[in-house]
């Protein structure tokens, strides 16, 4: 676990100096895009975080290919050379998306050649941890793999709008998911706690650390410096579906499931459940976005301002709320996933969700509840006391009505002369 957290500190030490590094050049040569109508910030911010990010992996994984106790990682040097170059493309993609608006045919073929990659040098899904079950044909796992990557990548993508968001979600999600692999490697390998699915996670973690200081927003006045952009985020979700794929199906945790007193279908389904559960805000949003452009006839990979953080903050949240409702939500999830395998009986990790969720549901629906009771403040009042009626109504109908009366201006009585 030392060595571990100690790989994490390296990558978060490298992603924060390249951070600072490429805030002072965004700043100095105007490296951003203009600002559009979707987005929540008011002021062009540099989007080259996922520069800084990949470069903290890149001298994570350098050192940890030195350290010997990781040496059974790196026994299979192409697939370690894989995901370095995966993620090199992806982040060029993301990158160059940020600066230049690339169409979504060329970020979707760069998505695919990305995951192919990855598949052709064995980072794929070669079974499923359900009795053992095993992929048809190479090309059923080469199917698998890239539907898998290209559908995490962008359903991470798809949350970035909040300044800190990504970063938090994935430091939580890969949290629970470093300790899953963790646990099911020290049942399968006693004498040797180190493989691939873990250290990608540990690694993620850093990088997403360093890259927090500059990309978190602290208070309403102090938004983020840096945006990770679309590079970073590709780059997140790379290394998140990497690190699942590498654990399902490596291992049966039938095998060992009654070491923690389980039925054997629990620990069966959870490598697939765990995942799904990390990421189940993005994948949320990215379904109803999917759906929502569709419907409308346009193409699934079009933008537009009915994410789910842009709800949030049209439901009456700050920018830090919507944040911290989306850890908040992330972390029932995940964690009770993880709770499942870990908690005798597991009704009790069932509990801890249901408890969880229906806090997460207040803390999301609060401000309804605030507008209801302002509004019914409103209607209460007495006809004749206007200033009174005025501070009661609802902040948007007062910011309404102020639009109004600016923008057709009553007239002004003059006295006769």
């Amino acid at each position: 676990m030392t060595l571990y957290a100690l790989v994490a500190l390296i990558a978060a030490a490298v992603t924060f100096g390249l951070s600072l590094i490429v805030y002072r050049l965004g700043r100095r040569y105007n490296l951003h895009p203009e600002i559009r109508a979707r987005d929540v910030h008011t002021r062009p911010t540099p989007r080259l975080g996922g520069v800084a990010m990949f470069g903290g992996v890149l001298v994570a994984f350098a050192i940890a290919s030195q350290i010997p106790f990781f040496d059974i990682v790196f026994a299979q040097p192409a697939k370690i050379w894989a995901i370095v170059g995966a993620a090199a493309i992806i982040v060029v993609i993301g990158v160059a998306d940020d600066l230049l608006d690339l169409d979504w045919m060329i970020k979707l073929a760069g998505q695919i050649l990305t995951a192919g990659l990855l598949a052709w040098q064995g980072v794929a899904i070669v079974s499923l941890p359900i009795g053992g079950l095993t992929v048809g044909s190479a090309w059923m796992s080469l199917v698998l793999t890239v539907f898998a990557v290209v559908f995490v990548m962008n359903a991470v993508n798809f949350i970035d709008g909040l300044d800190g968001l990504v970063a938090g979600v994935a430091i939580i999600g890969n949290g629970v998911f470093f300790l899953y692999s963790y646990l099911i490697v020290q049942q399968t390998s006693p004498n040797n706690y180190f493989n691939l699915a873990s250290l990608i996670s540990a690694i993620t973690i850093g990088a997403c650390l360093g890259l927090l200081p500059l990309n978190a927003r602290f208070g309403e006045k102090r938004p983020a410096k840096l945006f990770m952009g679309d590079g970073g985020a590709y780059l997140v979700g790379l290394l998140m579906a990497t690190s699942g794929i590498a654990v399902t199906g490596q291992v049966d945790p039938v095998q060992f499931g009654a070491t923690f007193g389980r039925s054997s279908l629990i620990p069966a389904f959870l490598p697939i459940l765990l995942p799904l559960a990390i990421l189940i805000v993005p994948f949320l949003d990215f379904a109803l976005a999917v759906t929502r452009r569709l419907l409308a006839g346009k193409s699934p990979f079009s933008a537009d301002r009915k994410h789910l953080h842009h709800r949030l903050l049209d439901m009456g949240h700050s920018h830090m709320h919507a944040v911290l409702i989306f850890y908040a939500w992330t972390a029932v999830v995940s964690v009770g996933a993880l709770l499942i395998f870990v908690l005798r009986p597991w009704t009790l990790a069932l509990a801890f969700i249901a408890v969880g969720l229906v806090v997460c549901a207040v803390l999301t629906l609060a401000p309804l509840s605030r507008r209801k009771a302002t509004e019914a403040a409103a209607q209460s009042a007495p006809a004749d006391d206007e200033h009174r009626s005025q501070a009661a109504l609802d902040p948007l109908d007062a910011a309404s009505e102020s639009a109004v009366a600016a923008a057709h201006p009553e007239p002004v009585e003059r006295e006769p002369r």
